[in-house]
């Protein structure tokens, strides 16, 4: 699984897994602290349909972490001001660089993950889709 998919996996997944994975890399490893957790602006690139064309749509306020594991080290960046999030995706990243045995046993909760995610996001956008109104029953 690729870096990007995984990170929004655990990013939108709301049942604690991030917290979960880096625990149990945290009591069996020595995971050291290269950048403590803090903020940062980014900015936002867009891209233009009509033109094609790219533009930076603003800033966005974002949390950063660094973590190292056996000379390997992790980067956790997450929108927003959380801390103990961009520290644990810091040290999942880490883990997945130093190529640690746990995370093999990793990528079937993150499949489920991501599979309850889309299916979360499909319920929401049915529950959209029944209050849209239909233009064409209004005439009269």
């Amino acid at each position: 699984m690729k870096r990007r998919r995984r990170t929004e996996i655990l990013i939108q997944e709301r049942s604690g897994l991030a917290q979960h994975f880096a625990e149990a890399i945290i009591q069996n490893y020595s995971c050291q602290e290269v950048v403590a957790p803090q903020y940062g602006l980014t900015m936002i690139k867009m891209r233009e349909s009509a033109k094609n064309s790219l533009f930076y749509l603003g800033e966005v306020l974002v949390t950063e972490a660094k973590m190292e594991i056996n000379q390997c080290i992790g980067i956790g960046i997450v929108a927003g001001m959380k801390e103990e999030l961009a520290k644990h995706l810091a040290i999942i990243d880490a883990a997945y660089k130093a190529q640690l045995p746990e995370t093999e046993r990793w990528h079937q909760k993150l499949v489920e993950a991501e599979r309850r995610i889309l299916q979360e996001k499909a319920q929401e956008q049915a529950k959209l889709f029944e209050t849209k109104v239909d233009f064409e029953t209004m005439d009269v």
